[in-house]
């Protein structure tokens, strides 16, 4: 029987290919003189302004790529997504993160059930909740109102919603309304995590959040039984049903941990762990500290840019064009990373979000029949707000390996200044550099120009720019909870059309299992050697020896106790 067939056996994928040369022979200084091209390679959806005029593409790259599209079923494959079909195959599910900021009389169906009543019911729970928490209702052990919010969870469970609140700490309508609240999250297992996380909380006026799908993934279950260890410690057993919830589906164990099984908020099966800020996993702590009617509006925004990749055509499409422009830079120019670089602070937790929803998301070495790629799918992601980044990383951007970026820039400032007689605001001078930094990289500085300017030969060399890096830039109105949302989305689908196109299942991640695995046998050995005096067997040489260096060393914490961070 033939193997399935792969994108890269197509005439279209061969045509991009061959067009390469053409590319390669072509410079961004020389294609920014061409005003048509610079127009025609720019898009516009409700604010958010995309121009792509700085990829080492010309408008007949682009149209070779909209014809792969259509080779690789782009289409179909989208309303497939939105029709609820199973095409995260491998584990036989829909992936309809959509539906979570779906309108309340949309149909979405999955295994022909319409979800959309589903996902409304939590929401209405959830607002039920948080109004109740917010306004002083909702009180602990000691009868105080809580305050304080813990959100208890690892990946998916942590970086999206972290994204979100740390962009709506500073815009005027979300700050006013978390006014005297305080919301932290505990991620990692590591126990200086748990320091941070409780550091000057007081355990009477503080909720914690365990979020968990099957309430049995080891690090965030061991990080909530810390916690409820702080709060037990400090109020007693009987406080726990009063200052710790649940965003889990397994009822029975949230309520063997002490936690009523009331005060759980269900999410399903189709939402994938990094899809899921807007499910209970974000919507829940995020609506407890700004309050459901600002987290309904970045649903909202999420949900345009939703209906937006569904409907518009793909000439105007802004994921789909992001998406394709990616698979161009790294199946076919050979770029293997991309930067993310906001200009604005209340973005930085925005490319460590997509580092995960990209690279476990397209991060695959097979397609999704199972066979094996001839070329690479997936890039490495990283960034830095500017103008941070220019001060570490732009070096190597601009003189040292080529990376595509994406410049992402506010026109209104969440917080703006301006000081007397300063020659501009705090904000232009942050936007200078917005504007500056891409027409850098683009055009780069000749040997003539730096002769020009009488730079001594032997500085020459260090000092020229190649130029010919390739950039595109966002440009929002604004940075409300709207648009928050609208940037979440533009970027998820983004990185499903490059699945889409590579033909990959961008809906699993087998990869992050093996090292789970192994870290159960460790942690078995660990037990034994510390509780039995047992030596360290059955691993190879190397982690033998790592291991006995280790354990040679008495742990700081006795194991015949418990102790808690003295943060």
């Amino acid at each position: 029987m033939a193997s399935p067939a792969l994108i890269s056996d197509t005439d279209q994928w061969k045509a991009l290919q061959a067009h390469v040369g053409a590319i390669h022979k072509t410079h961004l200084r020389d294609l920014m003189t061409d005003a048509d091209r610079c127009k025609a390679m720019t898009a516009e959806f409700e604010g958010v302004f995309l121009d792509y005029s700085r990829q080492q593409a010309t408008t007949e790259t682009v149209d070779k790529l909209f014809k792969l599209a259509e080779t690789a079923k782009l289409k179909e494959k989208i309303d497939k997504m939105f029709k609820g079909e199973k095409i995260n195959t491998t584990e036989n599910r829909s992936v309809l993160h959509v539906a979570l900021r779906a309108p309340r009389d949309a149909v979405i169906n999955s295994d022909g059930v319409n979800v959309v009543p589903e996902v409304w019911a939590v929401k209405d729970k959830i607002k039920q909740f948080s109004e109740t928490f917010r306004s002083g209702s909702w009180v602990g052990a000691t009868g105080k109102p809580l305050t304080n919010v813990v959100s208890v969870g690892i990946g998916g469970s942590f970086l999206g919603p972290l994204f979100v609140h740390t962009a709506l700490q500073t815009d005027p309508e979300a700050a006013e309304c978390a006014k005297g609240r305080q919301l932290r999250f505990l991620a990692n297992v590591d126990p200086v995590d748990v320091a941070r996380s409780i550091k000057d909380l007081d355990p009477a006026t503080t909720l914690v959040v365990v979020v968990s799908k099957t309430f049995t993934t080891a690090e965030t279950m061991l990080n909530a039984r810390t916690i409820k260890e702080w709060i037990v410690s400090a109020l007693g057993p009987q406080a726990v049903s009063k200052h710790m919830i649940a965003v889990s589906t397994n009822l029975k164990l949230v309520k063997e941990f002490g936690i009523d099984p009331n005060n759980a908020f269900a999410f399903w099966d189709w939402v994938g762990g990094r899809y899921s800020v807007c499910s209970a996993v974000g919507v829940l702590p995020l609506s407890l500290q700004y309050g459901f009617p600002i987290v309904q509006k970045f649903l909202e925004g999420a949900s345009s840019i939703d209906n937006h990749f569904h409907t518009s055509s793909f000439e105007k499409n802004i994921p789909v064009l992001l998406g394709l422009l990616s698979v161009w830079n790294v199946s076919f120019l050979g770029y293997p990373a991309r930067a993310i670089l906001p200009y604005s602070q209340a973005l930085e937790k925005l490319a460590p979000h997509i580092q995960q929803l990209s690279m476990e998301s397209n991060g695959k070495g097979v397609s999704i029949d199972g066979v094996r790629l001839p070329y690479e799918a997936g890039e490495i992601d990283f960034g830095e707000p500017g103008t941070n980044g220019q001060h570490s990383f732009y070096q190597l951007i601009h003189q040292g390996r080529v990376i595509p970026c994406d410049f992402i820039g506010v026109i209104k400032s969440q917080q703006p200044v301006y000081l007397k007689g300063e020659t501009v605001s705090n904000h232009d001078e942050l936007m200078s550099n917005f504007f500056a930094q891409p027409d850098a990289l683009a055009y780069g500085k000749t040997p003539e120009q730096l002769q020009s300017e009488k730079v001594p030969e032997n500085l020459i060399s260090h000092k020229t720019f190649q130029g010919n890096r390739p950039s595109l830039s966002f440009l929002l109105s604004s940075l409300s909870a709207y648009e928050i949302g609208q940037l979440l989305s533009i970027y998820e689908h983004r990185i499903a059309v490059q699945g889409f196109i590579w033909g990959i299942n961008s809906f699993d991640q087998w990869g992050v299992e093996l090292g789970k695995s192994l870290a159960s046998t460790v942690r078995k050995q660990l037990h034994a050697s510390r509780m039995e005096g047992k030596p360290v067997e059955g691993f190879n040489p190397s982690s033998a020896s790592l291991l006995t260096r280790f354990l040679a060393v008495k742990p700081s914490t006795p194991y015949d106790t418990t102790v808690l961070p003295k943060v």
